[in-house]
């Protein structure tokens, strides 16, 4: 590298003074030379923001309003953050010194590379991959979105079955690196979503802009998990279902995007079916509430971070040049709950894209 990129670990926090405690000394031994810690705060009421001011005195402590949701807390305080790298960081995530170098080394090799994730372990089990990330992002033909090392609920073992660096589809938001020029061209989170999922669909509208979204797994990070929502919510549920469905209408093409909705609300209502047979009422009824406030939001105008919406919009789509690496041409869904495939290696290869 000719010059040392300024980077920005951007820790976006509410009410988490316990896991600052815990995880923030981790993030201050960063050897990385041209570093700034901040902390976005998403008006925590828990002493977090006068904790980080009279213990850890060299974090920039940006104070949001009130609580913007993940989408919506990151918009506000990366427009006052000046670097050459963002690295958006939960803050129950547990880092290594040097787990940043690989990382920045890999992005600047190639212009065309916007986001990268690191390899993400669990930090209560650290021989085993964690749920939100593992090794790498992928995504299936119905928009059903899955891991290397983690597939819905079937997490595996790092055995180094995962240790070669490449594209992926999306990178995990507990633990993202992104260019902060890609970060401004892609206009930020979409806020509609307000938490989950909103990475894949700022991966995506990098990808169909024809940038690439890339793994290292010579940077690996410890997350805790379920620090702000844990997977048993039902509004967790409801999110995903939502945002989901939001995800297909942001960024395929219009008769692709109405083609697989319609296939995605006969295989939500079947999961609707599965939770009411397992008692999960409160889950059933999310599903439903999603699907009811999708719909109202197909009629609704589309506004992302900054910029006017059909400024934002017009960046974003450009299906001919996108860069789909990281797509499964099968259903996931079905090759995991019939097909029995519980691993990624156990995936056909040339499924995978």
């Amino acid at each position: 590298m000719m010059h040392t990129p300024k980077v920005a670990v951007v820790i976006l926090n509410w009410n988490g003074i316990k896991y600052l405690r815990d995880f923030l000394p981790s993030v201050l031994a960063s050897t990385w030379p041209a570093l700034e810690i901040v902390m976005g705060d998403n008006g925590s009421t828990d002493g977090s923001v006068a904790f980080v001011k009279s213990v850890y005195p060299t974090v920039t402590i940006i104070e949001n309003k009130g609580n913007y949701g993940f989408t919506g807390g990151y918009n506000r305080v990366l427009t006052q953050v000046n670097a050459d790298y963002y690295i958006l960081l939960n803050s129950d995530v547990e880092v290594e010194p040097g787990w940043i170098e690989p990382v920045i080394a890999q992005m600047e090799s190639d212009e065309r590379i916007a986001a990268a994730a690191p390899k993400i372990k669990s930090f209560d089990s650290k021989d085993y991959f964690e749920h939100a990330g593992a090794a790498g992002g992928f995504i299936d033909k119905y928009g059903y979105p899955f891991c290397r090392g983690r597939i819905f609920y079937e997490i595996e073992a790092d055995r180094g079955q995962y240790e070669q660096p490449g594209e992926i589809f999306w990178a995990s938001g507990a633990a993202m690196f992104i260019k902060k020029k890609c970060w401004d061209l892609a206009g930020g989170f979409d806020e509609s979503f307000f938490a989950h999922m909103e990475e894949i669909d700022l991966c995506w509208r990098l990808k169909n802009m024809g940038y690439k979204v890339v793994y290292c797994p010579q940077s690996q990070v410890y997350h805790v998990g379920g620090g702000t929502l844990n997977t048993e919510n039902p509004f967790k549920t409801y999110l995903n279902f939502r945002n989901n469905l939001l995800l297909l209408k942001n960024n395929l093409p219009f008769w692709k995007a109405f083609w697989v909705i319609s296939i995605r609300f006969w295989m939500d209502f079947l999961a609707l079916i599965r939770f009411l047979m397992e008692g999960k009422r409160k889950d059933a009824w999310a599903v439903t509430k999603a699907h009811q406030n999708f719909v109202r939001k197909l009629f609704s105008r589309k506004i992302r971070k900054s910029g006017s919406p059909d400024e934002t919009t017009s960046k974003i789509v450009n299906h001919k040049s996108a860069m789909l690496t990281g797509t499964y041409s099968r259903s996931i869904v079905w090759d995991f709950f019939v097909g029995k495939r519980t691993k990624f290696t156990d995936l056909e290869q040339q499924d995978l894209h």
